[in-house]
């Protein structure tokens, strides 16, 4: 079974100030509490291609392993890491990042995809966030008819922490905002 869901989000602001914050959510040590269960952020690497213009960009993550605390007891693991890759094109103002674990990955697939465009009515202002994210659990022959339950609860979580990441994310391009206006916050 696959528990899968999408959400869209509207910022109020221009793409260029959306898309770095979205850079800078992890860093900012105010956010270290709002965003509690990311554990560690590290780049891997990056690349720009000169004939495209794309920015290609491979980080790590580390965070608590989703789902109810019994299944992080039974796989004895309450980490996962995930690799996040990441594209933007400043040219067509487009950015998508797709992230995947790749620990637990016996246990429970996970893939999320957000992309950041301009929004289609104001182009200039606004900025659409779209999120697609779909999560399998593994049937365990213990915990097969709790699969539906568990992917249930880790999609609940999922939804959660993506308010505290908009969350965030609104809070950095409102300071970006300011510091683009000298004024300090």
């Amino acid at each position: 079974m696959v528990k899968a869901y999408t959400q869209e989000h509207i910022y109020k602001h221009p793409w260029e100030r959306v898309t770095s914050a979205s850079w800078r959510k992890f860093a900012d040590p105010e956010n270290k509490r709002t965003l509690s269960h990311i554990l560690e952020v590290d780049t891997l690497n990056h690349k720009l291609d000169p004939l495209s213009g794309k920015l290609y960009t491979t980080r790590a993550l580390t965070v608590h392993a989703p789902g109810p605390w019994f299944v992080r007891k039974i796989i004895g693991q309450d980490i996962c890491h995930c690799v996040e890759s990441t594209v933007v094109d400043a040219q067509s103002k487009s950015m998508q990042l797709t992230t995947r674990n790749v620990s637990l990955k016996k246990y429970i697939e996970v893939e999320e995809k957000i992309r950041y465009e301009p929004h289609p009515d104001n182009p200039t202002g606004w900025t659409v966030c779209r999120q697609e994210t779909s999560i399998r659990i593994k049937p365990l022959s213990a915990l097969a008819s709790m699969a539906e339950k568990v992917e249930l609860r880790c999609a609940e979580k999922f939804m959660q922490n993506s308010v505290k990441g908009r969350e965030v994310m609104e809070r950095i391009c409102k300071y970006l905002e300011a510091e683009s206006r000298g004024i300090s916050l």
